[in-house]
């Protein structure tokens, strides 16, 4: 992130963002300089390699410090065309390999450490390696509603993603109602919450009683 070749533009607010920020995802591909990859029919294929390898021993920049990111209990995600890493406390492990892709001549070859892998990678989605688009707006949207839901100890923080969701029924405040409890309701404290309401709608026949309990939830659990 901050050396170029030859050309040092130095990390600028990068340290500060990568070292304090929750979780931290680094998004490339796994070797440089002339790579060139196809993919259908669900798979990876790598038409020519890579000539200069990233996954190696010692950088002469450091930006990112996997120790501190360990000591704080960073979520660190390594995300290439071919495989995934997750920072652990031993080190990278690998947790997903593309469709297609040799792990040992696409992956552990190309790499100057053995990577830490307590089980065997799962494969990432087929549907990345299809030309048609992978569906995910509709994915996204049909969100069940048990899963609207999070709770953030270390922030104490809640949150409730009711993007693109519909309440029709009286049926349906009473499961908000008795799932924002079952998340909330054994806490001794108050917390903050933050509610996601776009492309939120509600039927007018259940307004008022949806307003009554989102008051009363306020009242008894959020800050």
């Amino acid at each position: 992130m901050s050396r170029f070749g030859p050309r040092l533009a130095g990390a600028g607010g990068f340290i500060n963002i990568s070292q304090a920020a929750k979780k931290v995802v680094f998004v490339g591909t796994f070797t440089a300089g002339r790579l060139r990859l196809t993919v259908g029919n669900g798979k990876l294929r790598i038409v020519e390699e890579g000539a200069a390898r990233k996954f190696v021993n010692e950088v002469e920049h450091r930006t990112c410090s996997g120790r501190y990111a360990v000591s704080r209990k960073q979520v660190a995600l390594y995300v290439t065309e071919r495989c995934v890493f997750r920072l652990a406390e031993d080190g990278l492990e690998l947790i997903e390999i593309a469709p297609g892709v040799d792990l040992e001549k696409d992956i552990l070859a190309l790499m100057d450490f053995r990577p830490i892998m307590c089980e065997a990678p799962r494969l990432m989605d087929a549907r990345i390696f299809h030309v048609e688009p992978m569906g995910l707006r509709d994915e996204m949207l049909c969100l069940p509603l048990e899963e609207r839901f999070t709770y953030d100890q270390q922030q104490n923080l809640f949150f409730v993603n009711f993007e693109g969701y519909t309440v029709k029924s009286l049926a349906d405040v009473e499961r908000i109602r008795s799932l924002v409890e079952a998340k909330l309701g054994l806490l001794d404290h108050k917390m903050y919450a933050i509610v996601d309401y776009d492309n939120f709608a509600i039927l007018p026949d259940v307004l008022d009683t949806y307003s009554v309990m989102v008051k009363g939830l306020i009242e008894r659990f959020y800050s």
